[in-house]
């Protein structure tokens, strides 16, 4: 039972990382090189649109979810016969936390204050709001991305490690 909460934990964090890397990667590639060839006001309107509909259960399922399962995976991984899955597995999670940081304390507010700066209807220089959060928006997006996929492929491997141990036990 043990070692099957054990995997269990892996395929979790593996998953809800995956996941999270894949939305902040198709920010990357798809739809944010999509925005900026949108006016300021359709720009500003979208993002605080999508800042709207993005907090949602699924969000806090993969994002949030992310952080406890690789955690938790790596608390059921410290025992002598999971020595190879271990290492791998601590840097998904100090990748991932890493990731986490970075959307917590950048990203989020930036998008805060997108979303404080009103309508976009009713803001007189949409110019400006949208130059002060689509650098630097794009730019720890594009970080964290790259950064939630290391913590992917480590997990990944810890996966693989983590079957090939189980096979053997």
């Amino acid at each position: 039972m043990y070692n099957l909460l054990r995997g269990a934990s892996v395929i979790a964090a593996t998953l809800t990382v995956g996941l999270t890397a894949g939305l902040f990667f198709a920010f990357f590639y798809a739809v944010m090189p999509g925005l900026a060839n949108t006016d300021d006001r359709s720009f500003v309107s979208a993002m605080q649109r999508i800042n709207v509909a993005i907090l949602n259960g699924w969000l806090a399922l993969c994002f949030g979810g992310a952080l406890v399962f690789t955690a938790l995976a790596v608390v059921l991984h410290l025992g002598r016969d999971a020595r190879p899955v271990l290492p791998w597995l601590v840097a998904g999670l100090v990748l991932y936390a890493a990731a986490f940081a970075i959307t917590m304390t950048l990203n989020v507010p930036l998008n805060n204050a997108l979303d404080a700066a009103g309508d976009p209807g009713r803001i007189t220089d949409l110019a400006a709001v949208r130059e002060r959060f689509e650098g630097p928006w794009v730019r720890w997006n594009t970080i964290r991305a790259f950064v939630n996929i290391a913590a992917f492929g480590c997990l990944t491997w810890a996966l693989v490690l983590w079957g090939r141990i189980s096979e053997h036990a």
